[in-house]
């Protein structure tokens, strides 16, 4: 039977810490899809329509960095196996495009990019490969991909997350390929130790829908067998060994709270949440979307879903066929940054007298929202059954937003948290929240108040906050 203890102890590990610390990242999708205006292109198209005659990685990272991301995933290999590198293995690569007379390498421009930028660089690499002869050959095409793995991952520095999706489709024998999943994650930590396996792998899961929406409750503490779902994606609604209890699905509302998980009887495992959604209908470029990008209050919402909800936000904007990102997308990523700026510059946590309800860190500022996972969090006693941090203002301010990080390095405890203010004497109750993790942006109407308490009303072991915002109307 599971206990409290067992959902408390799960911690993450230092490379879920460092991924989770960069909070927003990119994605590229860029390839013969962006010339063909396909999604999903079936391998046949020739390398020789790839020709972006203007392509330029630094402007892709520069505009991502002016939206506040901190790194991105570049599609190194989409279904149609068109490879954006020349790689040794095959002859569908940039290397048979008019792209700079066959001597051009996008994954070499890109991440030099990244490090000028000083920007973290990803790779994503699909196991479907629907023009490789090999695939559907068991063995055979593992070994193709293990080759073009480590080619990607020892010639173009470090790799912050490899990102593959369960994409499987029959080979020209008609058999669907078996991946050799293990193999491809050992030779991963082997070459590339820091980065992170996402969704098709086991350290970062799929939020559950690609909608820009999370859960009300984002655990990152949930059932060892989330990790297999986007792998075994038919099998994910049946019962478990004939029992009543359904296996937890990637889109289940509740995943890890501690009434689904009392029940569980099999192993738990940190597998943190991230949220990926395109800023267009479609993941490709596709000229005819140019009106349909999303509009910064469309993405600032899904930032506070995800950044402000223990996720990690990842945004797909694809290049078009000059290799550049266009202009409407330019502008959404521009007035996003700008809205995020806006949002922490209404932090105001620095303006408090803090005070606590028991022995807890030592110290009589208010920049606990400057610590970070590398500081010291704040602890209270064992002997305080609700804990509660009281911040107090020389005068009243409209107060909307609670900004709450748990230290995660030691789990994530907090399950239930109440937002509370006293205004003539009356307590009133702004806001509750029943998870918090990483990150937890707790909103509530605007209210001129000049005390704010937070309590923490339940929590599987000893709680330890890392950092407090306090954001107000100026």
């Amino acid at each position: 039977m599971m206990t409290l203890q067992k959902m408390a102890n799960v911690t993450p590990s230092p490379r879920q810490i460092q991924w989770q610390q960069l909070e927003f990242y990119g994605f590229i999708h860029f390839g013969l899809n962006t010339f063909t205006d396909k999604e999903w292109g079936d391998g046949t198209d020739s390398p020789a329509l790839f020709y972006p005659e203007n392509l330029d990685a630094r402007q892709w990272v520069r505009h991502m960095k002016a939206a506040g991301m901190k790194g991105a995933i570049l599609t190194a290999k989409h279904h149609d196996g068109f490879c954006l590198w020349p790689s040794q293995y095959t002859d569908y690569s940039v290397a048979a495009s008019p792209y700079q007379d066959g001597q051009g390498d996008i994954v070499r421009e890109f991440s030099e990019a990244c490090q000028a930028e000083s920007f973290k660089f990803g790779l994503y690499l699909s196991p479907w490969d629907r023009n490789h002869p090999t695939y559907g050959q068991g063995k055979a095409y593992n070994t193709y991909f293990l080759n073009q793995l480590e080619e990607l991952l020892t010639q173009y520095g470090d790799v912050f997350e490899v990102w593959f999706d369960g994409a499987c489709g029959e080979g020209e024998n008609g058999q669907v390929q078996t991946y050799d999943w293990d193999a491809y994650y050992r030779l991963i930590r082997r070459l590339q130790p820091q980065a992170v396996i996402s969704v098709c792998g086991p350290d970062v899961r799929w939020v559950g829908n690609e909608g820009g929406h999370s859960r009300t409750n984002e655990w990152s503490v949930v059932p060892k067998t989330l990790q297999d779902n986007e792998k075994i994606a038919a099998n994910s609604q049946q019962e478990a060994d004939g029992s009543t209890m359904k296996i937890f699905d990637s889109a289940d509302e509740d995943l890890g709270s501690r009434e689904r998980l009392l029940s569980y009887e099999g192993e738990l495992v940190w597998y943190p949440a991230e949220l990926n959604v395109s800023i267009r209908p479609g993941w490709f470029y596709h000229s005819t979307e140019d009106k349909d990008v999303r509009s910064s209050d469309n993405l600032w919402a899904i930032y506070k879903q995800s950044v402000g909800n223990n996720c990690t936000f990842l945004l797909n904007i694809p290049p078009n066929t000059e290799g550049l990102l266009a202009a409407p997308d330019v502008n959404a990523l521009k007035a996003l940054g700008k809205r995020i700026n806006q949002f922490y510059q209404q932090n105001i946590i620095d303006q408090a007298k803090i005070e606590w309800s028991s022995n807890g860190l030592e110290t009589d500022t208010a920049d606990l929202y400057q610590l970070s996972l590398d500081g010291q969090p704040w602890r209270p006693s064992p002997t305080d059954d609700i804990p509660k941090i009281e911040l107090k203002f020389a005068e009243a301010q409209s107060i909307h937003t609670v900004i709450l990080r748990e230290y995660i390095p030691t789990g994530q405890q907090i399950e239930h948290v109440e937002i509370r203010t006293i205004i003539d004497g009356q307590e009133h109750i702004l806001a509750e929240a029943h998870s918090i993790g990483y990150q937890k942006f707790i909103e509530f109407p605007t209210i001129q108040t000049d005390n704010i308490t937070i309590a923490v009303k339940q929590y599987r072991s000893t709680i330890a906050i890392s950092a407090i915002g306090l954001m107000a109307d100026k």
